[in-house]
């Protein structure tokens, strides 16, 4: 693929995305949404959020997997005690990411 299809594709994706958002951000702007619509939309984050990384921690081949051998669901859980504990999410990350390989490394398939 050359550099101008490239561009094209890259400018039609943009495009595509920037077409599919926009009149829904433009027609909601004009609203004064009700309280409780604003409080409920709140709690979209972290549904898609959990919604994304459940599944993978859970079932990293495709099935249920709750064993200790699983560095996914330790690392997994290690992180989320951490992120409760500290609300913070650079040390949550960091300290997730190192559980997960140093678990790896002591189950020897890294």
């Amino acid at each position: 693929m050359d550099s101008l299809s490239e561009l094209f594709l890259v400018a039609g994706m943009a495009l595509v995305t920037f077409a599919a958002r926009y009149p829904i951000l433009a027609f909601f702007g004009r609203l004064n949404p009700p309280q409780y619509v604003l409080q409920a939309l709140k709690f979209v984050p972290p549904a898609v959020l959990t919604a994304l990384i459940v599944p993978s921690v859970l079932m990293p081949e495709g099935r249920l997997d709750l064993q200790p051998s699983n560095a996914f669901l330790v690392a997994g859980v290690i992180a989320a005690l951490i992120a409760w504990r500290t609300k913070n999410l650079l040390l949550t990350i960091v300290l997730g990411m190192a559980t997960f390989g140093l678990w790896r490394a002591l189950l020897g398939t890294l």
